[in-house]
């Protein structure tokens, strides 16, 4: 292959691998649709989390400090997927209510099955010129729960 077009396969290829961290979401819905279209089989081991591409600085930093302070073969506060609310299950019939904002924060209602009906309240934070998840709550069934509160952070 001539130096040429190997540079340009080269180029090509190191930009089809840059991590989804560089997209920025517009708006508090784009943000959510990605989410909940994203394979967690793309996501990065190292990170604190699957969806950490798509959680902001300081909900990072709680799941980051979970895992610090977990003993090896632990599984931590949340031993369940936060945004299909279990421990397995596929979230379908995805249902993105209308964000309340104010300034820059927003608090959306997802709906969607994942065995049930499940309802899940997001808050998100305007940061890096995008929207990020900054929590999310289930505040329905007996075992109601938000992971700002399970990784024991008093916002």
């Amino acid at each position: 292959m001539p130096l040429p077009t190997f540079i340009l396969a080269l180029a090509v290829s190191a930009l089809a691998a840059l991590p989804a961290s560089a997209e920025t979401y517009k708006t508090p819905k784009a943000l959510l649709k990605a989410l909940y279209s994203y394979n967690t089989d793309n996501s990065d081991a190292e990170a604190p989390s699957p969806y950490s591409i798509f959680f902001s600085d300081h909900l990072n930093g709680l799941l980051q400090a979970d895992l610090d302070n977990t003993p090896e073969g632990d599984a931590g506060a949340i031993d369940f997927d936060p945004v299909i609310a279990g421990q397995d299950g596929v979230a379908s019939d995805v249902r993105i209510g209308q964000p309340i904002l104010l300034d820059d924060k927003a608090e959306v209602e997802v709906e969607f099955e994942n065995g049930q009906e499940v309802t899940l309240f997001y808050t998100l934070v305007r940061e890096h010129g995008g929207w990020k998840v900054d929590d999310i709550a289930n505040q329905k069934g007996d075992n109601p729960w938000s992971l700002s509160g399970l990784l024991g952070d008093a916002q």
